[in-house]
């Protein structure tokens, strides 16, 4: 189990630009490891390190390849547009529309320290843009049309005895 918490809506750093990833060294590493067993243990599509009280540069995300992460990154390109429900692990419940570029190039450093350039769409390059705006102290409330806003409950459970 992860020793981090994820970080709610109201955090200083969750409005803050995060700072750049000046080594990449152990200490990322480890931080990356983290954040994959956050991520994971919330269900998540992604994580930034702002959401577990971080204000690094670092993401991560789940590919049908597996959890992979982006150091630094920096869009390069973004196309076409999409508009769907976001919803985010650091204001769980409340669900709105967001309009993203369709598809996006990423450049950044990967969890090896390589960099690479990532070209993704539909669902994968919006989860890249919402962790992109944590990194820049921006929220999905504050891109979300108001108008969509709302909140969703946990499924009720009849836990009754029959």
């Amino acid at each position: 189990m992860a020793e981090r918490e994820i970080v709610k809506y109201g955090e200083n750093v969750l409005k803050q630009r995060a700072e750049e990833v000046e080594r990449f060294d152990d200490s990322v590493r480890a931080l990356i490891e983290e954040m994959y067993q956050v991520m994971e243990e919330n269900h998540g599509l992604g994580l930034a390190a702002p959401q577990i009280g971080v204000p690094k540069r670092v993401f991560v995300y789940d590919s049908e390849d597996g959890p992979h992460a982006l150091i630094n990154p920096r869009l390069i390109k973004g196309s076409g547009e999409q508009i769907s429900v976001e919803g985010c692990l650091s204001i769980p419940g409340l669900q709105g529309e967001v309009k993203r570029y369709e598809t996006v190039t990423v450049e950044g450093l990967n969890e090896n320290g390589k960099k690479v350039r990532i070209r993704a769409q539909g669902l994968l390059a919006r989860v890249f843009q919402h962790e992109m705006d944590h990194l820049d102290g921006t929220l999905f409330v504050d891109k979300a049309d108001p108008d969509t806003l709302q909140l969703v409950g946990q499924e009720e459970v009849d836990v009754s005895e029959e």
